[in-house]
């Protein structure tokens, strides 16, 4: 009884930042992301009846016992919606650097979810399958798609309302997403924690609440338009203003660094130019900058000048789910 899968990371245009329930992934506000096409996680899942406990290798070596423990409940979901308890041995390979600001745990749980249901003979919808994979990680959600997608936020408690559902497909618009390193240290607030003070203690945060789904019906409207001009405008705004944001919280959460603010300098200045080119930061200090394919080459080359800039990676849309 084994499967394989392999899924892409994606990056949110639209962030989700805040959780109304931690233990089930369920977001504050719904988001949209872009599934990208280099970076991805690839996992076989076999169940056995003769193993005594699960089994986890990630990139060919025992996964520690934190991301272990994770897997492993994970699996669990699994197995209570096969009505079994045969243990499982778990091999993944993960070509997501977390360098790069690209969240490994995205690809990671779509790729599980998708190898351990096809596994178990689950007959699973992409909706179905999308709720799984948001118990893993909330942005897993995503990724089960190719291309352009929006994460419902949902309203129930049980989450079953709280899935994605894909836009466009990778091949209906066509732009380039550069990941702009920056010289850095390792960030001191995780993402989870910045996410649970910003919402615990920043005067800001009703205001974000009360403006993403606009951002988003911008968002989602410049994409059934092909608009990339409006699409680039509200993916940058809505950045800022998850940023500005978590500097509301107590302590603040700053992940910007010096190299972070050249690149934006350098981004508007592109602009000004006449280069149609647009930004959008998570929780860290690398850049993520978009413009069109035909002008990729010279953003790249621009950014690539700047003193803090250690590497850039280039991207386009890629596609969701896939078996192997």
């Amino acid at each position: 009884m084994k499967a394989a899968a392999r899924a892409n990371t994606n990056i949110a245009l639209i962030k989700y930042w805040g959780k109304r329930d931690e233990k089930l992934f369920l977001p504050m506000n719904s988001s949209l992301s872009i599934t990208l096409d280099r970076f991805y996680t690839e996992t076989s899942v076999e169940f056995r009846e003769e193993l005594k406990s699960d089994v986890f290798l990630l990139n060919n070596k025992p996964a520690g016992e934190a991301e272990a423990n994770k897997v492993f409940r994970f699996l669990d979901n699994i197995r209570k919606l096969a009505g079994t308890k045969m243990y499982a041995v778990v091999i993944s390979e993960n070509m997501v650097p977390t360098a790069a600001g690209f969240a490994s745990s995205a690809s990671g749980f779509a790729a599980l979810a998708a190898a351990g249901v096809k596994a178990l003979n689950l007959n699973l919808n992409e909706k179905e399958l999308s709720i799984l994979a948001r118990q893993g990680s909330g942005s897993a959600c995503r990724s089960i798609y190719g291309g352009y997608v929006e994460w419902q936020k949902g309203e129930r408690g049980d989450g079953m309302d709280s899935y994605a559902n894909q836009l466009l497909t990778e091949k209906d618009l066509d732009i380039c997403i550069l990941s702009v390193l920056v010289e850095s240290n390792q960030k001191k607030i995780s993402s989870r924690e910045g996410m649970k003070r910003t919402v615990e203690t920043s005067p800001f945060y009703s205001g974000w609440l009360d403006t993403v789904e606009k951002d988003l019906e911008k968002a989602k409207e410049a994409i059934r338009n092909r608009d990339f001009q409006s699409l680039g405008e509200t993916a940058e705004a809505n950045a800022l203003k998850m940023h500005a944001t978590m500097l509301g919280a107590k302590p603040p959460v700053l992940y910007w660094q010096s190299g972070t603010m050249e690149i934006i300098h350098q981004v508007q200045s592109l602009r000004m130019s006449g280069i149609k080119v647009y930004f959008t930061i998570d929780a860290g200090p690398n850049v993520k900058v978009l413009c069109l394919p035909k002008d990729e080459q010279k953003v790249s080359d621009t950014l690539m000048k700047l003193p803090a800039v250690k590497q850039i990676i280039t991207c386009h849309p890629g596609s969701g789910i896939t078996y192997v």
